[in-house]
């Protein structure tokens, strides 16, 4: 067994110097191609006027071009020339060590050599991903749904179907991983076309392409696959265009961690600013009692009133609680000042008195919530780490959506998450989960605002420039129900109508707006319908 010992560590240390030696002659190359030429006789070129006239210059800078790129073809040539040394060496280090291990004859110490190259694993792979992507041929689809539409980019803006919070049809893309991703892409696709290889399949070919080249690009993601990039680019004419494709493959799924998660110490404390409005906060008790009282069990609440105005009604409702269900862990503070939501959170998150570290639910009196969605308050917020920003469902006017029948449903038929019914309210971010410890550290609400608005702008932007990381998606458990919205005839014209286009958009979908604004002309239609068939 010794001399087959020797002649494999023989053998590794050869093709170990082969390779060595290969690297200083790439270096070499490398350094004479990067030699400037030491012609003392040539003068030196100047933009202002001097013996070298513009002709002089433009041929001694064509040259100077054609010289560079020579060099650059040639060393291209030899890397690859090393690098095909440098596999073959590799191939027949394998083939020995492969040979070794099935005689049983392989040295310890080179068992790690012996193993599938991962760089070729990973060419495969990310080829399986590439022939599954619709790419070079178009992929049966069950129906219209089915499709995945493509974003429309340019170096400005990008055209997207699913606009999100912003609603614009046109937007810049205000996400820095957006930005950087497309134009990334756009800087990709230059290089691939200015590279040494594309001048090789097209010697003719003397464009040089440059970001003004650019018109557009396509851009879809398929989740279990990756992205796909369509870039179009202008030719040397009017009429010559280059389409390049480019493929982004996602790898294989992997385990970033696993834990256990118990939640049965995580007490939550529900904070409710209130002024007057006695009778939305009864039903707010309504769900408040079936929810935490009789389901969960692990909520404290705390009622931040202002003024005196009804708060008699507020108190009758709070000890009728508490002697029907023996519910007393809530807490009601009285404040003889002028309505403000972010003053009325930020004194109810500072009287918790008691050393846990609560989990706070910042609420409004006219919010549903259910007992899933008080879990994913306690799963999707972390002290130190995450704070929650659920996208809760805004109920539209019952009486519009319901108005063909004789009763409106209850309340809980009426919760349901359908276009016909209501919508993401994905500009209001009033409603969260986050631990006081880091209420506290962001520094709570601007306490000079006064009113509702904008309070809960500014803390989510704190969040946002902070390290902590903001989960923000919709909640099917949270629902706003809807309430008269009124427009003050003292507001000046352009915040009226901003105030009556934001009642329009609460109050019915475009469809149903539709159907109320061409009523007239619907039952014209019914009616002449009717006459037709008598």
């Amino acid at each position: 067994m010794l001399p087959v010992d020797r002649w494999l560590l023989a053998l590794v240390a050869r093709v170990g110097l082969i390779v060595l030696g290969l690297c200083c002659c790439l270096s070499i190359f490398y350094l004479l191609a990067c030699k400037p030429a030491s012609n003392s006789s040539q003068q030196p070129v100047m933009w202002s006027a001097g013996a070298t006239s513009k002709e002089g210059y433009m041929a001694l800078l064509q040259e100077r071009e054609d010289s560079h790129r020579h060099y650059i073809n040639s060393l291209m040539k030899q890397i690859a020339q090393l690098k095909d040394a440098l596999q073959e060496r590799t191939q027949q280090l394998q083939e020995s060590l492969d040979k070794a291990k099935t005689k049983g004859i392989l040295p310890q110490g080179l068992e790690s050599l012996h193993k599938t190259p991962v760089q070729a694993d990973l060419k495969e792979f990310f080829r399986s991903q590439l022939n599954q992507v619709e790419v070079n041929s178009g992929v049966k689809l069950p129906s219209e749904y089915a499709l995945i539409p493509f974003d429309t980019f340019t170096l400005q803006r990008v055209y997207q179907l699913e606009t999100g919070l912003t609603r614009h049809p046109a937007e810049r893309p205000v996400r820095k991983d957006r930005r950087d991703e497309l134009m990334g892409t756009v800087e990709t696709a230059l290089h691939v076309l200015n590279g040494p290889q594309q001048h090789a399949d097209n010697i003719r070919r003397k464009h040089t392409y440059s970001p003004s080249d650019f018109i557009q690009g396509l851009t879809r993601t398929e989740r279990n696959r990756g992205s796909v990039y369509e870039l179009m680019f202008r030719g040397s004419s009017q009429q010559d265009f280059t389409q390049l494709v480019l493929f982004r493959p996602f790898g294989p799924v992997l385990k970033v961690k696993s834990e256990m998660v118990n939640t049965r110490g995580m007490i939550i404390n529900i904070i409710v600013p209130l002024s007057k409005r006695a009778d939305a906060f009864r039903q707010f008790m309504s769900n408040f009692r079936e929810v935490c009282i009789q389901q969960d069990g692990r909520v404290h609440l705390t009622v931040v009133y202002f003024g005196r105005d009804q708060i008699d009604r507020v108190k009758a409702v709070l000890d009728q609680t508490t002697r029907e269900t023996r519910f007393r862990s809530f807490t009601l503070i009285q404040l003889n000042e002028e309505f403000s939501r972010g003053r009325g959170l930020d004194v109810g998150a500072r009287a918790w008195r008691r050393s846990q570290n609560v989990l706070l639910f910042f609420c409004d009196v006219d919010i549903h919530f259910t007992a899933d969605f008080l879990t994913s308050c306690r799963l999707n917020a972390e002290p130190g780490k995450k704070v929650y920003y659920p996208v809760l469902f805004s109920q539209y006017n019952p009486s519009i959506i319901y108005s063909n029948q004789t009763l409106l449903p209850s309340l809980q038929q009426q919760l349901v998450i359908r276009k016909e019914s209501g919508f993401w309210r994905d500009f209001g971010f009033g409603m969260t989960c986050q631990y006081r410890s880091d209420f506290i550290n962001i520094g709570g609400f601007d306490r000079s605002i006064k009113g509702w608005g904008l309070e809960d702008v500014h803390l989510y932007r704190k969040y946002l420039h902070s390290k902590l990381m903001v989960i923000r998606s919709p909640s099917r458990g949270l629902f706003h129900l809807w309430h008269e919205k009124s427009c003050a005839d003292e507001l000046p014209p352009d915040k009226y109508k901003m105030c009556m286009q934001t009642k329009a958009m609460s109050e019915a979908s475009h469809g149903q707006l539709g159907e109320l604004f061409f009523r007239r002309e619907i039952e014209l239609h019914l009616n002449s319908q009717k006459l037709r068939e008598n």
